[in-house]
């Protein structure tokens, strides 16, 4: 489903930056199959390091992680 968001200002470079090194993160982090708490806590402290967490930010989470686990390709390890 394509979601619009006719009001969204442009992002900032910083903020391009921001989700090249968030996407970077969970790539990494979800690569061997198995997502560990470790792994999670570092995920969360980027995605909240500016205090918000964007929806370009939830979009890589969803793609990476979330549909991952649901079809089975990445399993948690707590």
């Amino acid at each position: 489903m394509q979601v619009e968001r006719p009001n969204a200002v442009p992002l900032t470079k910083e903020e391009l930056s921001d989700l090249d090194s968030l996407r970077a993160l969970v790539e990494k982090a979800v690569n061997d199959g198995i997502l560990t708490a470790d792994e999670n806590q570092s995920i969360k402290r980027c995605l909240w390091k500016d205090g918000k967490v964007s929806p370009q930010e939830l979009e890589i989470i969803q793609a990476l992680v979330w549909d991952k686990v649901q079809t089975g390709e990445l399993m948690y390890s707590w």
